[in-house]
């Protein structure tokens, strides 16, 4: 920050020295290799409301960086065989910072197996499911083993000092436990414990360094569909664990609202009534902002993309977790993440924090970052 000079004060006596003084020190900060931000404007009056927005830009950067690095995420179960997509590198992640603590679904299934459906941790784990969302037709023993798996998960993430996860979603919890994880992982993401499906933890991360950012949950979802002709609009979809709060509270369409359903995917593979436990509803129409991290083996590099959008209220018809986004040169992005070899996953946020993610990854985490406009 440097103060501006009063145009009417340019004597020698008061004539200040900020201006070329704010490069000096910014000279002599480069020398040392101490990375630095700038303010919007070179000289700026720090009662401002310009400065105030620069300072809380400023102030999620450093909440990115410091909820990065030392972060610990759980990678909970094995990555399903068809999506070499979610492959990433621990060693990469490992050095800026970044650990993930692993556990097989096998120790989970026996811990569970050892709680009783009238522990009083799991009876207030199925309070919590049914408040924080209509259950509806879901099977009190589908209900009773979210509980008990919650109860499990939560006891995980205190006793391994876990921030965040990513999880095994399918089959394998299916077929041998009988439900979807996918409530139980909206939960702790609208808590601000990014939970990510698939086992992906890169989205995972990039997920955390959004709600780090924010200070609301983010969501993981695929860039899925195009939206009619329009170029710059699509559509993104899950199946889904999409926080409670970034769906629709309130609509006349009734599928828009959030409810508890049987996976309508998963139940083509497995007998439907071992996979209730998905949330099905539409994303509010705000702004976005959306990120993906990757770890690049071969250039031994974590790069990544972010940028901002809007969600909207165009007409669609689906199941899942959805909605339609509205991003400017659309087709650019999307042309930038099949060229660089990007997943189809990506991490959305209802805020405008694209410039202090990209500082705070591109310049203090040392990431190859594009930032999209």
């Amino acid at each position: 920050h440097a103060f501006a000079d009063d145009m009417t004060k340019m004597d020698l006596h008061w004539r200040r020295d900020s201006f070329c003084g704010k490069m000096s020190a910014c000279n002599n900060l480069h020398q040392y290799g101490i990375k630095y931000s700038l303010t919007s404007l070179h000289t700026m009056d720090p009662e401002s409301d310009a400065f105030r927005a620069d300072l809380q830009d400023f102030a999620r950067v450093c909440r990115v960086v410091r909820g990065l690095r030392n972060a610990r995420i759980g990678f909970l179960g094995a990555r399903p065989p068809a999506f070499n997509t979610v492959r990433f590198s621990e060693k990469l992640l490992e050095r800026t910072g970044i650990s993930v603590e692993t556990l097989d679904l096998s120790d989970v299934y026996g811990r569970v197996e050892r709680l009783a459906s009238d522990d009083p941790r799991v009876r207030a784990k199925l309070d919590q499911i049914r408040e924080y969302v209509a259950t509806g037709r879901a099977p009190d023993i589908s209900l009773d083993r979210m509980a008990r798996f919650g109860v499990v998960v939560d006891d995980w993430m205190v006793e391994s000092n876990l921030q965040a996860s990513a999880i095994q979603c399918w089959t394998s919890m299916e077929e041998y436990f009988g439900v979807v994880p996918c409530t139980l992982m909206s939960i702790m993401s609208n808590n601000l414990m990014s939970s990510a499906c698939e086992t992906d933890v890169a989205g995972t991360v990039a997920m955390q360094a959004l709600a780090l950012a924010s200070g609301r949950p983010s969501a993981l979802v695929d860039w899925n569909n195009n939206y009619g002709d329009d170029p710059d609009k699509g559509v993104v979809f899950h199946c889904s664990n999409l926080p409670k709060s970034v769906f629709k509270a309130e609509s006349l369409i009734s599928e828009d609202i959030p409810l508890m359903k049987d996976h309508d995917i998963l139940s083509n593979t497995v007998p439907r009534e071992q996979t209730w436990g998905t949330i099905h509803g539409r994303v509010q129409a705000e702004p976005f902002t959306y990120l993906r991290i990757s770890t690049d083996d071969y250039k031994g590099a974590i790069t990544g993309y972010v940028g901002e959008g809007a969600l909207t209220d165009d007409p669609l018809m689906t199941f899942g977790g959805y909605g339609v986004v509205q991003v400017p040169n659309y087709q650019k992005l999307l042309a930038y993440i099949c060229e660089n070899g990007y997943e189809h996953h990506v991490s959305i946020n209802l805020s405008k924090t694209a410039a202090a993610v990209q500082e705070a990854l591109g310049k203090y985490m040392g990431w190859e970052m594009y930032h999209h406009r």
